[in-house]
Parts: C-alpha cells; structure tokens; sequence
C-alpha cells in the first residue's frame, strides 16, 4: 500500500501502541458521537452529508480508521489468511488463531477518545463497527452516553450466516489482483449483492465513492485480517448482557449478509435494547436508509442524555 497523508482537516495519532487517522467535525463543547466503520471500510464511508447532518444537530462528529484500514496502522501478520477453515472452527466454537480481536480494535476506539480528551461519547457502529462498539460497551461502559448497532451481530454463528450468494461475492477475489480497474468492478460486484433492494442508489457516485477509498488507501489483506478478528472473537451473547448504556439496534430487513434474525438477536441480547427493522435495508447506506438512520440515532442520542426523554421512552 503506497504512503498517503491525511488530507485537511484528518490527523494521525498514537494509541494503543499503533496509529490511528481520524478527523472531528463540529463543536468541541457538544456531545460527541463517535462512528465506527465496518469491514474494510475507511472513515470516509460514512457520507459526508450524513456528519454534517449530526453536525447541525448539535453533536461533535468523530470518524476514524480502524486498525488495517485506511490511513490508520496496518498490521503485520506473515501467516497468509485462511478464512474458509477459520469460518469452519468459528462455526464448531473452536479457536481461531488471528493478529488481533475485535477487543483490541476497541481499545483502539477508547484511546483516540482518550487522545481527544473526551469522557463519554454516544457510540455508532456499522456491521463490524457495530461488534467494536458493543465490546466497548462491555468492557468500558462508563465511556458510553449511548450505544446503536447497526446491521451487525454477537457472534452467534446460527442466525449470521446470510445468502450464500452475498458471501462468495464478499470473499471472491478481483478478477485480475494487481490491476485498479479489476478491483474497483469487484467492489462494485460486493454493492450489487449487499445493496438495499426497497432503497435507490446512484451508481456513477457509488463508483465515484469506490474509486476516492481505493484512491485513498487499499490493503485487501487488511480486510482479510479483520475478517480474522470477527471470526476469533466468538459468540458474545453472554458478555452483551453486561450492557447497561441505552442501546438502539437498527438492521435491514432485506440484509443478504446478516440475516434481520441477527439484529433481532443482538436486540435479545442487550437489555433494555431497542430493536428498529428497516424493510428494503440492505446491508449499505444509500441516501433513503441515511435519512432513517439520522432521525433514529439523532433521537436515540438525545433520548440518552435527557432524563426526561429517557424516562418516557421507557414508560
């Protein structure tokens, strides 16, 4: 992967013993939501549009990079990734060997909010970021104004498993590895299969989008090794039920790669948790679910820092 610099307004900092690029949008003094991406996805992912709404609500925006992805530090592992046998001993509940665990990737998240100097931060989370989130949550609950997970999962291997079409789509390789082109139509293959069926999307700037995150950085093996991590971190039903922070569960009906039965089973899981399923969701965010989602956490958020709201919602 060739060396890129942060552009404006992204900064590069040390925590947990690794690099992390992240960029803060908004007012240092509001509420602080931090946004968590998902598999292989960089911090550009969330739309800018979609910040700039939070923004305008008062929230101060964080987005960063995960660990292998991005701009942030990408791992070094000279075990080539086997993921179809990891799938398999993931699948029997037996262990994984990987360079990492969904757990270290929330120490991550909890030392860029330390380096921000921030105490409690409303955290959202996106498939894989979703599963950052609730382990932060598990493990760091007094960081936590709130938590929403969206379209991801515990780890329970017997509702996760989506159309078989979506996972070979998401493992198959580009056609011709080393040419950009080839790359950038398997992306676009993935989008294809995961898409939202009841949601439209424009495909000139979804390419446009594709090309800017290749463009930007672009480590398939970085994929791979987070893949790895998911996989290692197992079921974690038992330890969701430690959550205490208001939680909202958001997934798409019409998710090809987790199936809504795992967001009905991370909301079974969380006490307390609310569980909003959105039909003709995929398992993206095209304009139409982003406009969902924004007044979902927007009053999910608020709902969590006003005592008043909180107590209504609960009754």
């Amino acid at each position: 992967m060739s060396a890129v610099l942060p552009t404006a307004g992204q900064a590069t900092v040390r925590v947990n013993g690794i690099e992390i690029c992240y960029e803060v949008l908004g007012d240092p003094g509001a509420p602080a939501i931090l946004l968590i991406m998902g598999l292989g996805m960089q911090l550009i992912a969330w739309p800018d549009a979609f910040c700039a709404s939070l923004v305008e609500q008062g929230f101060q925006v964080i987005r960063f990079d995960n660990r292998d992805v991005g701009l942030s530090t990408h791992i070094a592992w000279a075990q080539p990734p086997r993921l179809l046998p990891a799938i398999a001993r993931g699948v029997l509940g037996l262990s994984v060997r990987s360079p990492y665990r969904l757990r270290d990737m929330a120490e991550d998240a909890r030392g860029l909010l330390d380096a921000l100097q921030i105490e409690r931060a409303h955290l959202v989370g996106v498939s894989m970021g979703g599963m950052i989130a609730q382990c932060m949550a598990v493990h760091h609950p007094h960081r936590l104004l709130s938590l929403t997970s969206i379209m991801s999962a515990t780890g329970n291997w017997r509702v996760a498993f989506g159309k078989p079409a979506a996972l070979r789509e998401l493992l198959r390789r580009p056609a011709a590895p080393d040419d950009p082109v080839s790359q950038l139509d398997r992306l676009l293959r993935v989008f294809a299969v995961i898409g939202s069926p009841g949601f439209s999307t424009d495909q000139v700037e979804l390419r446009r989008q594709l090309a800017r995150a290749m463009a930007r950085a672009h480590d398939p093996r970085g994929q791979y090794r987070q893949l790895l991590a998911i996989i290692a971190a197992g079921d974690r039903r038992r330890e969701l039920a430690r959550i205490r922070a208001p939680t909202l569960v958001i997934h798409g009906a019409d998710d090809p790669l987790l199936p809504a039965a795992a967001g009905r089973d991370t909301a079974k899981s969380i006490p307390g948790a609310r569980l909003q399923i959105i039909k003709g969701m995929g398992h993206d965010l095209p304009p139409g679910v982003q406009t969902l989602l924004l007044a979902a956490i927007i009053q999910h958020c608020r709902a969590a820092t006003t005592p008043g709201l909180r107590s209504a919602k609960a009754g």
